[in-house]
């Protein structure tokens, strides 16, 4: 099923407030991570803000909806909805919310090195250095649809 597919068998059954909607695979391990949504222990994300301004794109906020697609893009997972938003400084990023993002063994430790290895990538790749000052968007979510 496509996300526009999705979305529409979706909005029938749900009728939201909107008719907008984002469709992406996770950045890194994007069948892990869906996996883990789809199972409920994944129920956050993470992201760098200076990167939206980079990618010509729009920070997230609370009451987004986005479909969540597998690695290839081609195929539609689920439907989320953004329940808050915040951003904060990476040496900021606690406990708690790392816990919600469901990886590895979900403290902070594992947390704090997986997301800076990959956000120093990231960040490297757009020119840019990563630091414990670089902003990082947190988004909550919850599960919508899913078929």
């Amino acid at each position: 099923m496509t996300a526009r597919e999705m979305w529409l068998v979706f909005s029938k059954k749900n009728k939201p407030d909107t008719d907008e909607y984002e469709a992406w695979s996770f950045g890194d391990s994007p069948e892990e991570l869906a996996r883990l949504v789809l199972e409920g222990k994944k129920t956050a994300t993470a992201s760098i803000y200076e990167l939206y301004a980079y990618d010509n794109e729009r920070v997230p906020s609370a009451g987004d909806y986005s479909v969540i697609m597998d690695a290839s893009e081609k195929n539609a997972l689920c439907i989320i909805r953004n329940t808050d938003v915040s951003i904060v400084p990476f040496k900021d990023v606690d406990e708690n919310h790392a816990r919600r993002e469901g990886e590895g063994d979900m403290t902070l430790e594992y947390w704090r090195k997986a997301h800076r290895e990959c956000f120093s990538q990231w960040m490297e790749e757009a020119g840019k250095k990563f630091t414990d000052d670089t902003l990082i968007v947190l988004e909550r979510f919850e599960v919508v649809f899913k078929p």
